[in-house]
């Protein structure tokens, strides 16, 4: 039960702290932090929950990423429903609690509420294709920093830096195209409180990151494979 409390609570500071930062500082007059700041943001909630609970369920904050980790061989398959579930209940919590923050402003209006979306709904007004090719991409890399960084034969500890700014490269290419999730929990914790169409196009970003996740498990499964020593 630890493992699956660790997840959600780390899921909750990942949403709250990226989605957080896009809702109440990107466009904030004057000192607004704007998409550098919001795509360290999220690297850095990735980064801190990876020392305070990776010992615990290894962090993995992420649907996509535990069934990435699954198809790697790196995860049980019994636990991905308990998994997936906190991810999702801790970004539905933190939803919930920016969302009140957030509606605390005079004049508030949601403005998308740091939702996902394509088409006329994408940053930069980016397709339904090219926001699938950039999601299925994205979360690919995404596993293979993951698994080679966690790799027994990486160097120890540094892993959670590697994963931390693995996210932020991953924001900073790709917030003007989907605003970025690669996160199926992340994209439903802010989607249920913008409704609307963020509810409508929240299917792709379930089913993108998912698929690109179990693309990078399996590149990952090809050059990460250890090699048998050598009959001499």
């Amino acid at each position: 039960m630890n493992k699956y409390i660790a997840e959600c609570v780390g899921t909750f500071w990942l949403v709250l702290g990226g989605c957080g930062s896009a809702v109440l500082a990107a466009a904030f007059p004057d000192v607004g932090i704007g998409l550098v700041g919001v795509s360290f943001a999220f690297g850095l909630t990735v980064l801190t929950m990876a020392y305070a609970i990776g010992h615990i369920s290894g962090c993995h904050l992420n649907p996509a990423v535990s069934i990435g980790l699954c198809v790697g061989g790196r995860f049980p398959a019994s636990q991905l429903g308990p998994y997936i579930g906190a991810q999702v209940l801790g970004g539905i919590i933190a939803g919930g609690v920016l969302y009140m923050i957030a509606s605390g402003q005079a004049g508030f209006e949601t403005g998308g509420f740091a939702s996902n979306g394509y088409g006329e709904h994408s940053p930069g007004q980016y397709s339904l294709f090219a926001a699938l090719v950039c999601e299925v991409v994205m979360t690919a890399m995404f596993l293979l920093i993951i698994l080679g960084a966690t790799d027994e034969r990486a160097p120890a500890g540094f892993a959670p830096i590697a994963i931390g700014l693995g996210l932020t490269l991953i924001h900073l290419i790709s917030i003007p195209v989907t605003n970025t999730s690669v996160n199926p929990a992340r994209s439903t914790g802010v989607a249920l409180y913008e409704g609307g169409w963020a509810l409508g196009q929240l299917w792709l970003f379930w089913i993108a990151p998912i698929v690109g996740a179990a693309i990078g498990a399996v590149i990952y499964g090809v050059i990460g494979k250890k090699e048998e020593p050598s009959a001499s």
